[in-house]
């Protein structure tokens, strides 16, 4: 319960995440709370549900009145008291709903109240939609900029620049009015200079994106960079990152997403959304009382303004819904799951209101399947899952051996320098293989393509018999020289992605990881779909073709390889199950695949789990030293709350405040001398019979202002938190009354409590500390740090890692 980093009179009027903006131009440091410190209620002229008189005397003075700006509120890097939260709600509901009977206006009042939460979810459906189709547009425009320019408008990207052209379907990424830089500098395309022009046009257009992206995120928010879902998780179970979700993390955050997934690195910007969106959500927060001053109520609307995120990444808003439900949020009740579900209808219609790819699709690789599959079709789908799960767990552990390297050496010191490293090693690679210069998300889709009479892509270079063709069903064919060349460049393109992603994810730029993860997936499965479409043309004779792939049948669809093993990857590295397969429905449209999409999932999960529990936001979690106490882990040993309680064997006693017989000055020299973000209060030093809990913070700031503020209060006069004063000479100096900032109801175990149970009234209840007694007397207290210290060294980890830095 350390919280090493107070300073007096440094208090915010609110818990908002916008006032505390200005730490944002900070390095993220996370040494200044050691510990979770306990809440109390906000004194906001609710009724409190403690009790406590507020009588006072000329002589005796409960100075909490009036609130105080500050008392009741967090500090930055501490966690939030579910119970106490859930409890001020509840009471300004009950006062709501009493005074909507006693006048009109009071019933109007209520009906807003009750409105506002649909209205907030409105809000952030449409601003959630609106950024993420501005995003679309400008990378999609941004990275086309790196191989030319369209000479009708430079706003135009290639596809919208040739939508007019007179030229042929099979030339249309070829029209007049688009230029390449060696056309438009040296008036000719061809030849090894005009490609050795491209290539350095290229390459520069990708640093000077990515270094755009990391000096804005440096200079301007670092909380920017990242994908956001591990903190989001942290926050979402009750964290304080102050700024983490402010309007300047929203901006920059925003411009840099851009700039990094134009710049051609193997990040996607799927994952960020979700960032942007919460961040749009905690804004728009500050439009409603509710929201602005009660921090479990503002997790409820990022729980669904998570689900909007997702929503507009993938056009998946049931996935959205069953993302945050399954991967982000701690606390779901059914409330947030309707609204979570408007919020992201609201999204995605926004989104499609948008039209940014000119397709009416919300996604870029928005594929439809038609041909059936068939029951042996599911043993290379549970391959690709093998594949997927050993490709997770792999990537799990060598991206966070990289990331942990970064925070121990001198490599974190120069993000800037990293990232130009990156970036130029990325561009230098990708420009030679087309499969790897294109956007991962046009990368995708034309692995997900199912190959049609038109296409003109070198993966659809098959050996033509159009005697065999029934109408726009294409029977398997022999592969030709178009697509043994698609093949060998994929394969190149495999192993670069496989390993600059686990360099790439991390870095001090947006970078999200479901884009990488899924083309890692779809080049696999693609090139297991034409190996399986190939052996069926060669050898349907064959037992296991025999039956279902007779010769000019359309039987295989690569495509749908694809489609499985980027699931498959994704899934492994992620640990998604039940929201990864309903996003993959949505993107095809094809309710006959979700069965190869699940079995695929699922054994990916299976395998990656044998290797490694954590997937790879919650091993990030970790690394960071985060303050998450996982809900889905079990506890099964045996140990009890006195093995876990402070203080140990030989430390020195628990530090109390008595009720009624210390002093102004012993008080402030308790505070003064320790660290500790709280006090139990006892009857006495001798008996150790607990009354309640004090926060050091309430504390400091009701001392100060009744200094200031009160007439008679010098440092002997006493402190009291009962009801009735105690007796005391007439001389004596006016004592001062702090029973409004006492919680009277703190929650309590006996010494011989199972951890087991503690643990999981942490986790339910989301507790920051519980004190322990013997037969009533005071022995201890848990802290939820204390919790993850345990926990850590029972899985033979380092306990000082829960540090937060």
């Amino acid at each position: 319960m350390d919280q090493k980093g107070y300073r007096r009179g440094s208090f915010q009027s609110s818990t908002s995440d916008e006032d505390m903006l200005e730490i944002a131009g900070a390095s993220l440091d996370f040494s200044m709370a050691d510990d979770d410190p306990p809440l109390d209620r906000e004194m906001g002229g609710f009724s409190s549900y403690n009790g406590g008189g507020m009588n006072g005397t000329s002589t005796m003075m409960d100075f909490l009145e009036e609130p105080l700006p500050g008392v009741g509120t967090y500090e930055d890097f501490n966690t939030i008291d579910w119970v106490r939260e859930k409890s001020r709600d509840r009471d300004r509901h009950r006062e709501i709903t009493s005074r909507s009977k006693e006048s009109t206006w009071a019933l109007i009042h209520s009906v807003s109240d009750a409105f506002s939460g649909w209205l907030l979810m409105l809000l952030i459906g449409l601003l959630a939609g609106s950024l993420a189709g501005l995003i679309d547009i400008s990378a999609h425009w941004m990275t086309d900029l790196k191989e030319g320019v369209c000479l009708a408008g430079f706003w135009f990207n290639h596809e919208h620049c040739c939508w007019k052209s007179n030229t042929t379907f099979t030339d249309r990424d070829k029209c007049p009015e688009w230029k390449s830089w060696s056309q438009l500098i040296l008036g000719h395309g061809e030849g090894a200079f005009a490609y050795i022009l491209n290539y350095f046009m290229y390459v520069i257009w990708a640093l000077l994106f990515s270094l755009l992206a990391v000096l804005l995120v440096k200079g301007f928010a670092p909380y920017a960079c990242g994908s956001g879902i591990p903190e989001i998780k942290t926050i979402l179970s009750g964290f304080i990152i102050r700024g983490y979700l402010g309007k300047w993390t929203l901006i920059i955050k925003t411009i840099t997403l851009v700039l990094a997934v134009s710049s051609g690195l193997s990040l996607g910007k799927e994952g960020p959304l979700v960032h942007v969106a919460c961040c749009c959500g905690n804004i728009l927060c500050h439009l409603f009382t509710k929201y602005r001053k009660n921090e479990a109520k503002r997790r409820e609307v990022l729980s669904a303004a998570a689900a909007a995120g997702v929503s507009v990444a993938f056009g998946a808003p049931i996935g959205g819904v069953l993302f945050s439900l399954e991967e982000v949020s701690y606390y779901f009740p059914l409330k947030t799951l309707w609204r979570s579900f408007f919020a992201a209808l609201v999204a995605a219609f926004t989104l499609r209101s948008i039209n940014p790819f000119g397709n009416s699709r919300l996604v870029l690789f928005y594929v439809e399947f038609h041909m059936p599959w068939h029951l042996l079709e599911l043993v290379p789908f549970i391959l690709l899952g093998i594949f997927g799960g050993l490709w997770g767990a792999f990537f799990i552990r060598s991206n966070i051996a990289w990331c942990r390297r970064r925070k121990t050496t001198k490599l974190g010191k120069y993000p800037v320098l990293e990232v130009f490293v990156v970036t130029a090693i990325t561009a230098i690679l990708a420009f030679p293989n087309e499969y790897t210069r294109m956007s991962t998300s046009e990368l995708i889709s034309e692995l997900f393509n199912d190959c049609g009479i038109l296409d003109s892509s070198k993966l659809c270079e098959y050996v033509n018999d159009f005697n065999s063709t029934k109408g726009d069903d294409l029977p398997d064919r022999a592969a030709g020289p178009g697509v043994y060349t698609a093949m060998w460049q994929l394969a190149l393109a495999l192993v670069m992605k496989v390993f600059i992603t686990i360099f790439t994810f991390g870095m001090k730029v947006p970078s999200g990881l479901f884009i990488p993860s899924m083309a890692v997936g779809a080049i696999a499965g693609r090139l297991l779909g034409v190996a399986v479409e190939q052996l069926a043309y060669y050898h349907h004779d064959w037992a296991i073709f025999s039956g279902w792939c007779s010769q000019g049948a359309d039987c295989i669809t690569p495509g749908l390889y694809a489609m499985v093993g980027a699931a498959a990857c994704l899934g492994g590295v992620t640990r998604m199950t039940v929201s990864l397969v309903v996003i993959m429905f949505e993107l095809t449209g094809g309710l006959e695949y979700i069965v190869p999409l699940m079995a695929a999932a699922m054994t990916s999960k299976w395998v990656a789990d044998a290797i490694g529990r954590e997937g790879i936001y919650d091993a990030h979690i970790r690394l960071n030293g985060y303050p998450f106490l996982e809900a889905k882990e079990e506890f099964s040993h045996k140990t009890l709350a006195m093995d876990v309680m402070r203080p140990r064997r030989n430390d020195p006693p628990l530090t109390v405040i008595t009720q009624d017989s210390m002093t102004v000055e012993d008080v402030e020299t308790i505070i003064s001398e320790t660290t500790y973000s709280g006090y139990p209060v006892v009857v006495s030093r001798e008996s150790q019979r607990l009354v309640g809990f004090v926060l050091r913070r309430d504390l400091i700031i009701s001392v100060e202002n009744a200094r200031k503020k009160q007439d008679g209060i010098v440092s002997t006069s006493i402190i009291y938190f009962t009801d009735h004063s105690p007796p005391l000479p007439p001389s004596s100096p006016s004592m001062l009354k702090l029973r409004s900032i006492l919680d009277l109801s703190p929650f309590t175990v006996t010494d011989q409590t199972p951890m087991e149970i503690v643990v999981d009234i942490f986790r339910k209840l989301g507790l920051r500390q519980c004190l322990v007694t013997h037969n009533g007397k005071l022995l201890g207290i848990i802290t939820k740090k204390d919790v993850l210290k345990h926990i850590a060294q029972l899985a033979n980890q380092d306990p000082d890692s829960i540090l937060f830095n």
